[in-house]
Formats: C-alpha cells, sequence, structure tokens
C-alpha cells in the first residue's frame, strides 16, 4: 500500500521522459553545430554533378543533393545557421518587447494606450508579410533575416510584460518602496523588472523556434539567405524538384532537422511555463 502511494504519478512520469529527451536532442544538436563545422569545412558553391542525388549510403548517410554536395553536411550548416537566427533573433525581440511592455504598464495612462495601440496596429498584420517587407529593402544575408524576425516577434513579449507588470504595481511592496520615496526609475529597474524576467525569459525561449520557422518560410521564398548558402529554408527549397523526380532524401532530412530541434525546445519552454506558473499548469489538469 504505502509502495502505491509513492510511486510516481504516470503523467509525471511521461513528463519527465519528454523533458530528458528533449534535453538530450538539444544538446546533441548544441555539439553538432559546435563541432561538426570546424571539423568538416563545406564549400558553399562546390559542384560535384558525378555524385548527383545519391541516395543514402555509408559514404553520404544522408544522402547528396541535386549538384553532388553531401546533405548530412549541409544540413548542420543550415542548422547551425537556423540556431544563430533563432538565438539572436529571439533575444534582440525579447529585449526590445520587454523595454516596451515594462514602460507602457510602468507609466500608464496615455503612454499605455498610445503603445497597446501601436501594438494593436503592428498584431494585425501577418508577421510573415511584414518580415517579407523588412527584409526586400536589404540585400539576402543573415542579418537581414534577423532584423526582420526581430522587430516582427516583439509584439507578444510587450503584452505580456505589460500585464505582469500591471498586476506587480498593485503589491504592496511596490506601494511600499513608492512611499518611502523612490523614483519611478527605482522601482522599475529594481523591482518591477526583476519580477518579469521570468516570463521574458519563458517568451524568448518559445520565441526560438517560431523564429528558426520564421527563417525558414523567408529563405523558402527567396528572400532569406543566398541560394548557395546552406540553411534549412534553402535546402528544402532547392530539393523540390528532386521530390517531384521521387528522390526523397533530399526533402526528408532538412525537414527533421528542423522539425525535431524545434519541437525539443518547444518541450523545453513548456516545462519550464509549468514550473514557474504552477497555478496555470494545476487549472489545465482539472
Amino acid at each position: 500500500m504505502a509502495e502505491t502511494a509513492l510511486a510516481p504519478l504516470p503523467g509525471r512520469t511521461t513528463r519527465r521522459v519528454r523533458v530528458a529527451t528533449s534535453a538530450t536532442i538539444v544538446g546533441a544538436v548544441a555539439l553538432a553545430v559546435l563541432i561538426v563545422p570546424p571539423l568538416a569545412q563545406l564549400d558553399q558553391q562546390a559542384v560535384d554533378l558525378s555524385n548527383k542525388l545519391h541516395p543514402p549510403s555509408w559514404a553520404h548517410p544522408f544522402g547528396t543533393d541535386d549538384v553532388g554536395r553531401d546533405l548530412l553536411l549541409r544540413c548542420v550548416y543550415g542548422l547551425r545557421v537556423s540556431l544563430l537566427v533563432g538565438l539572436v533573433a529571439a533575444l534582440t525581440a525579447t529585449v526590445i518587447g520587454t523595454a516596451i511592455g515594462a514602460l507602457a504598464g510602468s507609466f500608464g495612462g496615455w503612454p499605455d494606450r498610445i503603445v497597446m495601440r501601436i501594438v494593436d496596429t503592428l498584431s494585425s498584420i501577418p508577421h510573415l508579410l511584414l518580415g517579407i517587407f523588412i527584409v526586400a529593402m536589404f540585400r539576402p544575408g543573415v542579418w537581414p533575416v534577423i532584423v526582420s524576425v526581430a522587430l516582427t516577434h516583439w509584439i507578444s513579449t510587450a503584452r505580456i510584460v505589460r500585464s505582469e507588470v500591471l498586476s506587480l504595481r498593485s503589491r504592496p511592496f511596490i506601494d511600499a518602496a513608492v512611499s518611502g520615496g523612490a523614483s519611478r526609475a527605482r522601482v522599475i529597474v529594481r523591482h518591477l523588472l526583476p519580477g518579469v524576467l521570468p516570463q521574458a525569459g519563458l517568451a524568448a525561449v518559445l520565441m526560438v523556434p517560431h523564429a528558426m520557422w520564421h527563417e525558414s518560410a523567408l529563405s523558402f521564398l527567396g528572400l532569406g539567405l543566398p541560394a548557395h548558402q546552406a540553411s534549412l529554408g534553402n535546402l528544402v527549397q532547392s530539393a523540390r524538384g528532386s521530390l517531384l523526380a521521387g528522390d526523397w532524401w533530399p526533402t526528408l532530412f532538412p525537414g527533421l532537422f528542423l522539425i525535431i530541434p524545434t519541437l525539443a525546445l518547444a518541450g523545453i519552454a513548456g516545462a519550464w511555463r509549468d514550473r514557474i506558473n504552477p497555478r496555470r499548469k494545476s487549472e489545465l489538469m482539472l
């Protein structure tokens, strides 16, 4: 009876397995993108038509693409680009959204109303459409994509931070700080921002997979990175003709390199969300 009572719940065990699996995948991905490129250099413009569209084999575990390049190596390089875009864009968007949301929630009144009307206006425009407009103003490259993703993904963070700041403003310790003579800037920096950092960090982690998909979509449309540069979106885009001809590997493996890491990151973010907000978790389980 006692052993049964102390046994872990099936849902909790499943959750731990899911988090452990996600962490293992993310760790393997991080090692791959850090270790493989220095060990195996990739010539982005190399062409070897004698190895064109070879199926997976011992020599080429993922096969070769339509110009004879090793697909496994290009997938690793493409994943490195997608992770770079996702991490830098998510961090930049989080900083922008946190600053705007914290200021709007702290000042309140007409500054808050103006900021939120701007946020509502930008929210009404599809992210991809706005991203295409921003990228089109620059030459293809990594940094235009990062700027595009960052400038179109800070809105949700600003909403989250603003709502959290409005909740913190009603707490007794904020009233005590104001009564003690603390300035508005000191209240924001010393009391409000530390209170919203966990939510902002969670928003950044959740934004990384979305930013990776956004970069892949732009590259697939031919508006992201140059066509010869390895990125997951470019690899999928260049493999469309091969898929119609019955060659499945140039599309399958880049797609898996995009789907599996983003699902793993989303799994870790979900576990973090449940940890910092147990009330929401209990409500969802009812």
